[in-house]
């Protein structure tokens, strides 16, 4: 790997951890209510800047190195990628069907309280 990309790489991630930290400060502010708090999550979740909310753009991310590892296993038989594909799923699956149950249950989307 590239001395300058695995650098690029992990700037992105520090830029990402700095992001997800002021989200972690502004949810922990006494004046956040239920459908505030419903707001937020669903902006982990939905697509309302394409190309996606957080957690489907986490997703993709683990999709696209489970493909990248499908070109690249030594015996092509799935000991890397299996794992990423499974953790795709299982990011929009779980992770991201329960925030929307979460979001939900403290404000129904399109309800007004």
């Amino acid at each position: 790997m590239s001395r300058t990309r695995l650098e690029r790489v992990r700037a992105s991630v520090n830029i990402a951890q700095l992001a997800l930290q002021q989200i972690e400060v502004d949810l922990t502010a006494g004046d956040v209510d239920q459908e505030e708090l419903a707001e937020i999550l669903r902006e982990l979740i939905e697509d309302t800047d394409p190309p996606g909310g957080f957690i489907p753009s986490l997703a993709q991310l683990l999709t696209v190195a489970a493909k990248r590892a499908e070109q690249i296993e030594p015996d092509r038989d799935g000991d890397a990628s299996c794992p990423l594909h499974e953790a795709a799923a299982l990011i929009t699956d779980n992770a991201g069907m329960r925030l929307l149950w979460a979001a939900n249950s403290l404000h129904p989307q399109g309800e007004s309280a």
